[in-house]
């Protein structure tokens, strides 16, 4: 049996990778984090949230941790402190590239972050699009970005015992150690894992490239980097790594499947003894009700008077009747994946029942429109916010009492992990890292003390309004629902958790390493 990391960290299985890591390696351990987003510098979305807290919690276990990321133009050096190391170029193709390689410090701690600019990077005022619309040179951007952090640590004489690359934007390093520097004595003994974030998203792009990467013609087939007559940059992270991971335990064995496997779920199987889910954490420093600066009043689950005030304050905000009833937040991307279609469909029937919603997002422009339609005619029961505000994201967690995620699919969520601390219970779809980190409040779960939210299994409006219908006749029975908050809130997802599962993996990637050489 393959070794598996499941729901609560535990480890199953007597299969051969539980024996590499029986074998020992190395415990402290030298690893490059490499990401195309690290909070704070630059977000799009989760990775940025993981790229910016699972370093640190690395480091806490006494590993020497590096990042390295792409330094976009609207990083400032002056407000990062970015010093300039050094120049260098780097072939690619038919060109040669001048790299000019940064390093700061990441906030908040003593951990070193390595930004590299190139021409391509350095006129983006966001990591991937402008306007909505993908920037056109992203492959060849990428692609030297992937090429160039390999020879960072070279030139800052720094051996990294563990690559850790992450989604497409980086996938294509795997390609190029395995090209370039298979039989180089510095890369020789290190491991390299590979961490699908979402596996809808692959750096998929016209046969035209190809040239500009300067890969030999071999990768270019359907055991490489072709994907039906393109070429497809993720697909390099699944074929040269040496694990693979995803951010939930039910996300690996979803994607396995054709449903959500993205076209890419025969080759993953074919990884499948290499493949692993490990939670995504939550960074509860900054997500603590007890201290958080961006609520009207701060609470615990020994003193929860803040969490009625901080309600109170978000009816204000929203120009509800404050009043005792069941408050829904929704803090998403409003999109079809995240579920926002399910909740449109029965925007009617929720707002004759007796609840207030409050929406914030941006997304997809169509539904945008409806959210906004359907609020413009119900404004004491649905307020919708069509932007992006961090701040105010803390306050309708504050002022929630359920946090609604129907999500289509989602490989891990962070919000519902920040809902649990928040005392928001969550209700989701049960898929992906939902289905991991939400109990459903059966009979059964609410007696053991284990239930923490509401899960509803089909993707429709009507499993979606079923569920919203319990949650509500749940509220109603106060003791049992305060319940529900005091167990939510005690949910431990800390990134201190997650990290000793990627240093497991990095000790399996290790010894794999020294059991073949």
């Amino acid at each position: 049996m393959t070794l598996r990391i499941i729901p609560l960290f535990v480890t199953e299985g007597k299969g051969k990778n539980n024996d590499l890591v029986a074998r020992g390696v190395k415990k402290k351990m030298r690893v490059l984090f490499a990401a195309s987003e690290v909070e704070p510098f630059a977000k799009t979305g989760g990775l940025a949230d993981v790229a910016g807290s699972l370093p640190p919690a690395l480091e806490r276990l006494g590993h020497d941790v590096k990042i390295i990321m792409p330094k976009y133009g609207m990083i400032s050096e002056v407000e990062w402190g970015l010093k300039r190391l050094k120049e260098f170029t780097v072939p690619m193709g038919e060109k040669n590239h001048r790299i000019t390689l940064w390093n700061g410090m990441l906030p908040n701690s003593s951990l070193e972050v390595y930004f590299l600019s190139t021409p391509f990077f350095s006129r983006r005022d966001a990591p991937y699009q402008e306007n909505g619309k993908d920037y056109p040179d992203n492959p060849e951007a990428f692609a030297l970005f992937c090429k160039a952090l390999l020879e960072v640590p070279k030139l800052q004489n720094w051996h990294p015992d563990i690559l850790h690359f992450n989604d497409w934007q980086t996938a294509l390093a795997l390609a190029y150690r395995k090209a370039d520097l298979a039989r180089d004595p510095f890369y020789l003994m290190t491991g390299t894992l590979f961490t699908i974030h979402n596996l809808a998203f692959q750096g998929v792009f016209q046969k035209s490239v190809f040239p500009i990467l300067g890969l030999p013609e071999s990768y270019f087939t359907s055991d490489t980097l072709e994907f039906y007559g393109k070429i497809n940059f993720l697909k390099s992270g699944i074929v040269f790594a040496d694990l693979l991971n995803t951010v939930s335990p039910t996300y690996s064995k979803e994607i396995l499947e054709p449903e959500f496997g993205c076209g890419l779920e025969g080759l993953i199987r074919q990884r499948q003894d290499d493949l692993y889910g490990i939670l995504n954490g939550a960074d509860y420093q900054k997500w603590n009700p007890a201290n958080d600066r961006s609520l009207s009043r701060g609470y615990s689950p020994k003193s929860m008077e803040g969490k009625r005030v901080c309600k109170n304050s978000l009816q204000r905000k929203c120009k509800f009747p404050e009043k005792d009833v069941l408050l829904i937040g929704i803090v998403s991307r409003l999109t079809h994946q995240k579920g926002m279609a399910l909740v449109l469909e029965v925007i009617e029937e929720l707002t004759s029942l007796n609840l207030q919603m409050v929406v914030l997002g941006v997304g997809e422009p169509e539904l945008e429109a409806q959210f906004k339609k359907a609020s413009e005619k119900c404004r004491d029961k649905l307020s919708v916010h069509l932007t992006f505000d961090d701040k105010f994201s803390h306050r309708v967690m504050a002022g929630s009492d359920l946090f609604l995620m129907p999500s289509i699919f989602e490989p891990c969520g962070l919000s519902q992990i920040y809902a649990l601390r928040y005392g928001a219970i969550p209700l989701v779809r049960k898929t992906g890292g939902l289905a991991d980190t939400i109990m459903d409040a059966t009979p059964k779960n609410l007696m053991r003390h284990a239930a923490n939210g509401f899960q509803f299994e089909t993707a429709s409006s009507h499993s979606l309004l079923t569920a919203l219908r319990l949650a509500l006749s749940y509220y109603q029975d106060r003791p049992n629902w305060n319940n529900l908050v005091q167990t939510a809130m005690s949910a431990d997802f800390s990134w201190d958790r997650s990290a000793k599962e990627y240093e497991k993996l990095y000790q399996i990637a290790l010894a794999k390493l020294k059991s073949s050489a």
